[in-house]
């Protein structure tokens, strides 16, 4: 049955299932494992963020505190139309853990979110 409030357990259930598709992407794994490193101890910090970014965007638990646009735009470039592939993975999760309604607000944040991070690092890659 799918979900149909936004709570901690699926904010966690969501973000492990995403990321668990985004590092077995052919396309996606290679920048994050780069990125991350290789492995579950190396991915912990990063989903535990997610974990906080997601709460404190929908339940305002106020846990995440941090500035993404800097992380990204370090990062070595990429073709920027993998956005498009993290998008579509994250919509996919989405809409398989909760109900359309709640799977359509974070496919609406997660869009404005990439529109953001892709203007940025585009900025600095030229």
């Amino acid at each position: 049955m799918k979900n149909n409030q936004i709570t901690e357990e699926t904010i966690k259930q969501l973000v492990d299932n995403f990321y668990g598709k985004v590092a077995q992407d052919e396309n996606l794994g290679p920048i994050f494992k780069a990125a991350i490193g290789d492995g579950a101890e190396a991915w912990k910090p990063h989903l535990n963020t997610m974990y906080d970014f997601w709460s404190s965007m929908f339940l305002g638990s106020g846990r995440y505190n941090g500035r993404p646009m800097p992380k990204h735009m370090a990062l070595p470039p990429f073709d920027l139309d993998l956005f498009e592939r993290w998008l579509a993975l994250f919509s996919e999760t989405a809409h398989e853990i909760h109900t359309d309604d709640i799977a359509a607000m974070y496919v609406e944040r997660s869009t404005r979110i990439a529109e953001n991070l892709k203007r940025g690092v585009s900025s600095v890659w030229g």
